[in-house]
């Protein structure tokens, strides 16, 4: 009976080296898990700091360079005035007798625009005629006695001294009938002065009299009774910056726009300057020819004009989002070569709305920065944005595993 139980155990297989076997093999998963638990660890780690780091430096963009152009537009503040203007003052005293064109009014050159009713000067006139007929009958007298005298001296009936004195008398005469005729002929031109008259074809723009009204002509305070205004051209006059003054040539033409017509665009040519910049203004006063056929063009319109004017080749033109105003004056961030931040003190030469004309302060191959953050400062190491970088700040915080 034992020999059986001891035949049968010597047939069984060995268990220790399975079960070592299955020791081993567990250990070994259990340092993968960990070696790759580790490593995913390391990893997730790795993504933070490289997320926490991006987050601290700021990410800017590059101002888009803008296109160099031989030249460009500018737009400027203008001035319309009708070619000719005239106030028409009162020449004689008196009252407003009538008035025959009223504002708006289109005048030909001579067309009557007022009557004065002037009885002072017309007594005047009347009593210089009467002066004039007597000094007449006075010269006509002493010329026949002169005549007489002559023919007396002749026959020795009397003096050389008499006759002279009577031809004397004669040309005495002579001289009064020229002075009263003059006198005459200044009233009379006075007298025309009763009707106010239109000096050139055009339009009237003022009335400042009506009937009955007391018209002095010896106040220098007295308003024009009138204005008459030629508007079938105008003048523009537009102040160009002195920087620009070079680009004023003659025969260069301008668009122009003005309020109450939107969207309608007028042409202007170019006659003449003041040669001179102003003191005051720094500007040079440029004034343009724009005709006006239909009229739309009115005297004292303020006029948007837009001025070809040649590039300045040291001028830089940058977008105004890249302006940074500070205590320190207007500067523009540049982004340098290790991308560290460059604050320029600037000078801006002209401000035309979008875009800013640098002419101090910038170099043509200088990297700016646009829309800089208000915090940025000298020497601040920035991070340049790209399609990727930005598309990444969309991301959400990695997690930490």
């Amino acid at each position: 009976m034992s020999h059986d139980v001891t035949s049968h155990n010597a047939g069984e297989p060995p268990k220790q080296p399975r079960l070592k076997l299955t020791i081993a093999v567990t250990l070994v998963v259990a340092v993968l898990a960990t070696l790759t638990g580790l490593a995913v660890r390391a990893h997730d780690y790795h993504q933070l700091v490289t997320w926490t780091d991006a987050q601290e430096l700021p990410t800017v963009q590059l101002a888009a360079p803008l296109t160099a152009a031989d030249a460009h537009l500018m737009t400027l503040p203008g001035h319309i005035e009708a070619w000719i203007s005239a106030p028409i003052h009162a020449r004689v005293s008196g009252y407003l007798k009538s008035w025959s064109k009223d504002i708006g009014s289109t005048v030909d050159a001579g067309d009557t625009l007022g009557v004065i009713d002037t009885p002072e000067l017309d007594q005047q006139y009347d009593q210089a005629k009467a002066v004039l007929v007597r000094a007449q009958a006075d010269e006509h007298l002493a010329q026949v006695t002169s005549q007489r005298w002559q023919h007396l001296l002749t026959s020795n009936s009397v003096s050389k001294q008499e006759a002279d004195e009577k031809s004397g008398e004669a040309a005495v005469a002579a001289a009064n009938v020229l002075s009263a005729q003059a006198d005459l002929d200044r009233l009379a031109a006075l007298e025309s002065f009763k009707h106010i008259t239109a000096p050139f074809s055009g339009t009237v723009t003022s009335r400042s009299t009506d009937i009955g009204d007391l018209i002095s002509a010896t106040s220098e305070s007295s308003p024009a009774l009138f204005t008459v205004a030629d508007t079938s051209k105008m003048r523009l006059y537009v102040r160009i910056p002195q920087s620009y003054a070079s680009s004023i040539k003659p025969g260069m033409t301008v668009d122009l726009s003005v309020l109450e017509h939107p969207g309608v665009s007028y042409k202007a040519t170019l006659i003449g300057s003041s040669a001179s910049v102003n003191q005051a203004s720094g500007s040079l006063l440029a004034q343009f020819e724009a005709p006006n056929p239909n009229g739309e063009l009115l005297p004292g319109d303020y006029a948007e004009v837009n001025l070809p004017v040649s590039v300045n080749t040291h001028l830089i033109t940058v977008p105004a989002t890249v302006l940074i105003f500070r205590a320190a004056g207007p500067q523009i961030a540049v982004l340098g070569a290790d991308n560290r931040v460059q604050l320029r003190d600037v000078h801006i030469g002209m401000d035309l709305g979008d875009t800013l004309e640098i002419d101090h302060g910038l170099q043509p191959d200088d990297r700016i920065i646009d829309h800089p953050p208000d915090s940025l400062a000298q020497g601040d190491q920035v991070r340049l944005a790209t399609t990727a970088s930005l598309a990444s700040t969309t991301h959400t915080r990695p997690k930490q595993g």
